[in-house]
């Protein structure tokens, strides 16, 4: 046998070995934990759900935005144009969170009307005509679209119509005319058909119209948009040009912000939408633990997030909620470190912030572990002093606590910490955000920084607790220079040189229940004992030399 002939056979026993140890290495997350089961815990299966469920929950849904809005006003929402990464290449498609809520539908070029004074039309999807032909823009270029009975079957809309409609549709409506829309463009409708529609039938449908048109004489009819405050309003320039071509139009409507509603809404989970959060929740363990087990010989940052981006592809993820943030020694001071460029090297402690969104729902779990396994005692300290915050702040959730209650408890804990370390002079004071400038927890679903503010918790909301220390190497030679800041670099200095570089963050998704919390990834490993024996039986069973 030649010598090339060998060396495709050791290659091929190679990659065997390497996919035999990765089997091993997986169990099902709902599987046992004893010393003899595989070690990574394998995603369980998709949730599926009865479509006919859920077309209800989406009905459900658009029943409650309509009678939010009343019979005097129109809802108007967009489907979120594409958009552009660089010259004539666009970003992959997201749909708009709201949108996507009240419809289920994901691509672009749909608008969704709703007129809840209206019997029969109180909810209209005009959709865009499927074109099929090769010219550029068609579905030989951009990939299937929806026809009028997959909308129909996603969404449970009954009226679809063409996109071009809405257009006629909303300068009818201006000029207070009730609209009868061409036979051609009605695609779907339990009220139009392909032939012309009866007399009584149409005389019916007119009048329906009137309770909207009253209120527009009187200058008391309302169209809801989504309107930005903090939001990007980069993403909504239909809705800025829409509300501009209102304003202009002397149209008897008032604009008015449909967030509010959407907010209220979507931040009390239903249980479809808490397995489609759990199950983005398990795909990101699986993926953490996947990233961890590699991380004894990944050299740089961007091998072990290709870990993550290859488990949130194998397990069908939409893609992850926020830019991965993998970063190892130093770079895990940096709260948003997205480079993933740098060195991993032995004696690190390597942060990973990640999350996987499934079904337009997001996860949000962070870990801090040491590279080579174990814990260095300086590492230990800054990490029990985080651990031991988070689990303050999680004692606390319960209905009616507030994001104040938990991030106050974490504080308190983290300021004992860092002053009986050396790291602040006062405990009393405000040191402390030096090294934890950030807040506990934010909220969770759509977003990974949901929708809700700072209301009060209640059963079925999810939210992140999250507290973290960052000793930056540069942090006291920012400060500004005064008697008072002078005095306190030289009493926290020694302990400065001992943790500096340190970067720790332990962030779980937590759900409100009636009693207390679930702290949804919980099965990630978080004590330092939990760590480092599943870091010890990953690289006995995968054979990682120790770093």
């Amino acid at each position: 046998m030649n010598l090339k002939r060998v060396r495709q056979w050791v290659a091929l026993l190679a990659l065997l070995s390497l996919i035999h140890s990765f089997n091993a290495l997986t169990v099902c997350a709902s599987g046992n934990n004893n010393a003899t089961a595989p070690l990574i815990q394998v995603t369980p299966p998709e949730p599926v759900f009865n479509d006919e469920a859920r077309r209800t929950e989406l009905a459900a849904r658009r029943a409650h935005v309509a009678e939010q809005i009343g019979p005097k006003s129109v809802l108007v929402l967009f489907s979120t144009e594409a958009r552009v990464y660089t010259g004539d290449v666009d970003y992959e498609y997201r749909q708009e969170n709201n949108f996507y809520y009240l419809t289920n539908l994901n691509k672009e070029g749909a608008t969704l009307v709703l007129m809840p004074g209206h019997k029969a039309l109180h909810e209209i999807l005009f959709l865009p005509r499927r074109r099929r032909g090769i010219e550029y823009g068609s579905e030989t270029w951009t990939g299937r679209m929806y026809s009028p009975e997959e909308a129909q079957s996603l969404s449970g809309i009954a009226e679809i119509w063409d996109a071009r409609e809405f257009a006629p549709f909303m300068r009818a409506l201006k000029a207070q005319f009730a609209y009868q829309p061409k036979p051609e463009n009605v695609f779907l409708s339990a009220v139009f058909k392909h032939e012309a529609a009866s007399s009584e039938q149409s005389a019916n449908v007119n009048a329906d119209y009137e309770t909207l048109f009253s209120a527009m004489r009187k200058n008391d009819a309302s169209v809801y948009l989504l309107i930005p405050e903090e939001q990007d309003s980069r993403a909504y320039k239909q809705e800025q040009t829409f509300a501009a071509q209102l304003a202009q139009s002397a149209s008897g409507f008032t604009v008015r912000n449909a967030w509010p509603i959407f907010a209220e809404m979507r931040v009390r989970k239903s249980p479809m939408e808490l397995q489609l959060l759990q199950h983005a929740v398990d795909i990101s363990i699986e993926a953490h633990e996947s990233a961890q087990a590699s991380a004894a010989h990944a050299q740089w940052e961007y091998e072990v997030a290709a870990e993550v981006d290859y488990t949130f592809r194998r397990r069908h993820a939409d893609h992850w909620g926020y830019p991965l943030i993998v970063g190892s020694g130093v770079n895990a001071t940096t709260l948003h470190y997205e480079e993933a460029q740098g060195p991993v090297k032995a004696g690190d402690l390597l942060l990973m912030d990640v999350g996987a969104e499934y079904g337009h729902y997001t996860a949000d779990v962070t870990r801090t572990f040491p590279v080579n396994g174990h814990f260095s005692p300086a590492q230990a300290d800054i990490y029990n002093i985080v651990l031991a915050a988070q689990e303050k702040a999680m004692s606390v959730v319960h209905p009616g606590a507030t994001f104040a209650d938990v991030h106050n408890a974490a504080v308190e804990v983290l300021k004992d910490g860092l002053f009986k370390l050396g790291l602040i002079t006062e405990r009393n004071s405000s040191q402390y955000r030096l090294w934890f400038m950030h807040g506990t927890s934010h909220f969770l679903g759509m977003d990974v920084h949901d929708v809700g503010g700072r209301i009060p918790l209640e059963p079925n909301m999810c939210f992140t607790i999250e507290p973290g220390i960052y000793i930056r190497p540069d942090a006291l030679d920012l400060l500004p220079d005064t008697p008072d800041n002078r005095k306190f670099i030289i009493a926290v200095r020694p302990a400065f040189e001992k943790y500096k570089g340190s970067g720790v963050r332990i962030e779980d998704d937590i759900l409100v229940t009636p009693a207390g919390y679930r702290n949804m990834s919980g099965a990630l490993p978080r004590t330092i004992p939990d760590i480092e024996n599943f870091l010890a039986r990953a690289a006995r069973e995968l054979h990682n030399e120790p770093r």
